[in-house]
C-alpha cells in the first residue's frame, strides 16, 4: 500500500489501530488529535518514524482544519484516504443537556467530518482516493442520555451517503458503524462476550481491518454504504425472561 492516509482521533483507541494497520500495510499516515501527549505516544508505539506524521489539532476548527491539509499538500504532494475517526460524547438527561455540550458533540462527531472531507477534495480527487467516515450504531439504537451522540453519528452516515453521490465517481465514501468494541483492554465478563452472536466484543483491529479494505483497490466498487461491525448485537432480539 503506498499511499498518504489522513487519521483522526488517532492518539489511541480505534484510531491508533487503524494508523497501526495502514502503517503495517505499507501506508504513511499522518496522525490527527486534540492530545498532543497522546500524538506522541501513539507515534512511538507506531515507529516506521519516517512515515509517521503527528499533526495536533481540534477537527472543530474550521481555520486548523484548513491549514492542516494545506501542510499535508506541502509535505506529501497528496492524499489517498481520509479516515474521519475522532468522537466525543457527552452523557446526560436530554433536560440537563446544554446547548454547548450538543453543539460540541455535533460539532467534533459530524461538523469535522465534513470540514475535512470539504478540505480534501482537490487531493483526493487527483489520487481517486476514498473516505472513510466512523459512525456507530448509536445511529441506529441508543442507550438513554446519549442525544446529541446518536444525533452526531446518524448525521454521520447521512453525511457519508450525501457525499458520495456529490463526489462519485472520483472519490469513494463510505461510513463504518461500530458496536461494543474494547477500547481499554479492561477485564471483560463472560457475558459481556456471551450475549454477542459472534461470541466475543469487538477489537480495534476488527475496525482497521475494515478500514483498510475500504480504502484500498478491492473495495472500488463500494461507495455510499454503511458497515455495522457489531458482532451480530444489532440484528439480535432481545426480550425481557
Amino acid at each position: 500500500m503506498n499511499q498518504v492516509v489522513l487519521i483522526t482521533g488517532a492518539g489511541r483507541g480505534i484510531g491508533l489501530a487503524i494508523a497501526a494497520r495502514l502503517v503495517r500495510d505499507g501506508a504513511t499516515v499522518v496522525l490527527v488529535d486534540n492530545d498532543g501527549r497522546a500524538l506522541t505516544d501513539a507515534a512511538a508505539a507506531l515507529g516506521a518514524e519516517d512515515r509517521v506524521v503527528q499533526e495536533p489539532a481540534d477537527v472543530a476548527d474550521e481555520e486548523a482544519v484548513g491549514a492542516l491539509v494545506r501542510r499535508v499538500k506541502e509535505r506529501f504532494g497528496r492524499l489517498d484516504g481520509l479516515v474521519n475517526n475522532a468522537s466525543t460524547m457527552v452523557r446526560k438527561p436530554p433536560t440537563e443537556l446544554t446547548l454547548a455540550d450538543w453543539d460540541r458533540v455535533l460539532s467534533v462527531n459530524l461538523t469535522g467530518p465534513f470540514l475535512f472531507a470539504r478540505e480534501a477534495v482537490p487531493l483526493l480527487r487527483e489520487t481517486k482516493g476514498a473516505i472513510v467516515n466512523i459512525a456507530s450504531t448509536r445511529a441506529q439504537m441508543s442507550e438513554p442520555h446519549t442525544e446529541a451522540y446518536a444525533a452526531s453519528k446518524g448525521g454521520l452516515v447521512a453525511l457519508s451517503h450525501a457525499l458520495a453521490m456529490s463526489l462519485g465517481p472520483d472519490i469513494r465514501v463510505n461510513a463504518i458503524s461500530p458496536g461494543w468494541i474494547d477500547t481499554q483492554g479492561e477485564p471483560l465478563r463472560e457475558i459481556d462476550h456471551g450475549q454477542h452472536p459472534v461470541g466475543r466484543v469487538g477489537r480495534p483491529e476488527d475496525v482497521a481491518a475494515l478500514v483498510a479494505w475500504l480504502l484500498g483497490p478491492e473495495a472500488g466498487f463500494v461507495t455510499g454504504a454503511e458497515f455495522v461491525i457489531d458482532g451480530g448485537m444489532t440484528r439480535k432480539m432481545i426480550y425481557a425472561d
